[in-house]
């Protein structure tokens, strides 16, 4: 008899009738029951990643209002991904295994989850491309610093217990439309300030295994872990909307250093759809010309953020 343990009928339970793309949402979920999230299964993943340079840490004294970039240099984990992944309650650290669908084991298990999720994504938000997986293993009482991701993002417990604040993604006194302007222009975040007063307009998500959240792209988003140690998944793409907003957002940036005052995104429907034809046009020139140099040009629809099998 065939092997159905991972298998289950569904991974997540999105809600489909009420799942709106660009509204924060708290999701259901099995995909702590996956074989390939025990733990030393993730741990011989971060000895692969970590080999590419694809680990992310930082230790337990980084704060909410850390900067996110720079975490890593302010606050340094100096232990090894296999070091840290084994004894992670003790670690007093925070580690991030980037870019997992990098792996063919866990190329499978990203796709076996945004599969999962895809008909009712595609439904209302298409063109699901650039599919990633992280896995984020913390130690007690570590904070993932205030910051935002360009990705839509189903952010799923794993093993024990944290604290996920969120803010909607279009709440500008939390984040700043010139803020999203620099972030999407250079993957900037200096502008992306933590106030501790932004509690209070949070969407808080006590997240166990079995629960988790979605958060759009550009949702703000703290996190602090519990009194245990916590494994936490990720599973993120970019759709049509998210590329099109990446590409305004950039736009905005380069009018606000000119002096002028660009209108939020989507703010003026009318004026968006012929900017963003005409920039789509111009960066179609530019990957043809590359192209023609000999250079590469990664296509924006790609199916995952990276492809590196070694």
């Amino acid at each position: 008899m065939a092997d159905t343990s991972d298998c289950p009928a569904r991974w997540l339970d999105v809600g489909a009738r009420q799942f709106d793309p660009w509204r924060v949402t708290p999701i259901r979920h099995r995909v702590h029951e996956h074989s390939l999230l025990a733990l030393n299964k993730v741990i011989a993943l971060g000895t692969r990643l970590e080999d590419r340079c694809q680990v992310r840490t930082h230790s337990d004294t980084a704060a909410a209002g850390t900067p996110f970039n720079d975490a890593p240099r302010l606050h340094p984990n100096r232990k090894t991904a296999v070091d840290t992944l084994s004894d992670i309650e003790h670690a007093a650290a925070w580690m991030s295994l980037l870019n997992i669908q990098t792996d063919p084991e866990y190329q499978s298990l990203v796709d076996t989850v945004l599969d999962d999720v895809k008909p009712t994504v595609e439904r209302l938000d298409p063109g699901m491309s650039y599919r990633a997986g992280w896995i984020f293993v913390t130690s007690p009482r570590a904070v993932t610093p205030f910051h935002m991701d360009k990705e839509h993002n189903f952010i799923l417990q794993i093993m024990g217990r944290k604290r996920l604040y969120v803010w909607q993604p279009d709440d500008t006194v939390a984040v700043s439309e010139a803020a999203r302007d620099l972030f999407h222009a250079r993957h900037n975040r200096d502008l992306i300030k933590w106030r501790d007063e932004l509690r209070e307009r949070a969407l808080v998500f006590d997240l166990e295994p079995g629960r988790g959240a979605y958060m759009p792209s550009t949702s703000p988003h703290l996190v602090e872990n519990g009194d245990g140690p916590s494994v936490t998944a990720s599973f993120t793409y970019y759709t049509d909307a998210t590329r099109r907003n990446s590409l305004l957002h950039a736009v905005n940036h380069r009018l606000r250093s000119a002096g002028l005052d660009p209108p939020p995104i989507g703010s003026r429907p009318m004026r968006d759809a012929p900017l963003y034809a005409g920039v789509r046009t111009v960066l179609g020139v530019k990957s043809l010309v590359r192209r023609a140099i000999g250079r590469q040009a990664v296509s924006p629809t790609a199916r995952y953020a990276m492809h590196q099998f070694s």
